[in-house]
């Protein structure tokens, strides 16, 4: 009788004990669960990203101006190295180039980074249009290009670009908007180590053009 009871005092701790250790369904690790998922890296991690607007158009046609290509030149001196950033930030030659894709009315970004990308030998992916900016920003989370990334946008769609990488372009722009005159301002972000948005400025770099293409 005392030998049956105590087996069955030892068969019940033993069930207690084995409930203890085993994960309820609540907390079981399933399939996909992002706490067992290896991490991945953010590309934007460290980066210093300039963004600037296409350089200036003509009366008509998809190009850019004299004044355009002038500026356009004047980038490859401007970008290497870019010493206008903040005083913590050094001089620095830009690694990557991003340039909103062609439309028939307009090539103007990528055109505007053409004579920089000829002089670094870096290559222009142009391949995602101005309208799809989170498109743009998922392409720098996902894929290594670098730290010091230039973009060339179309300026209706400069503030949905700050926006998607993080900034705040209330803060950066009148009224939070680009102003349609306005082809000398770069707004610069820097990111932290786990590519989120550190700071934000807007720049206003003295860019001195030719006086013969003021048209």
């Amino acid at each position: 009788m005392q030998a049956s009871l105590l087996l069955a005092i030892i068969a019940l701790v033993s069930t207690l004990a084995i409930t203890r250790l085993s994960p309820s369904p609540d907390h079981a690790a399933k399939p996909g669960d992002p706490s067992e998922a290896p991490s991945i890296p953010n590309h934007l991690a460290h980066n210093v990203v300039l963004i600037i607007r296409h350089a200036e158009k003509p009366a008509s046609g998809p190009g850019l101006s004299p004044l355009g290509e002038a500026r356009a030149q004047a980038y490859t001196f401007l970008f290497r190295p870019f010493a206008d950033a903040a005083p913590a930030i050094p001089p620095f030659t830009v690694d990557a180039l991003y340039a909103g894709a062609d439309s028939p009315r307009s090539a103007r970004p990528r055109l505007t980074l053409e004579p920089l990308s000829r002089l670094l030998h870096l290559p222009i992916d142009s391949s995602i249009g101005t309208s799809d900016s989170a498109g743009l920003v998922r392409r720098l989370q996902r894929e290594p290009h670098g730290v010091r990334p230039l973009l060339c946008w179309r300026h209706r769609e400069l503030p949905l670009l700050l926006s998607a990488l993080g900034a705040d372009p209330d803060l950066l722009l009148p009224k939070g908007k680009w102003p349609i005159e306005d082809f000398d301002s770069i707004a610069l972000l820097t990111f932290d180590g786990k590519g989120r948005l550190a700071t934000q400025q807007l720049l206003h770099p003295n860019l001195p053009l030719p006086p013969n293409t003021a048209t």
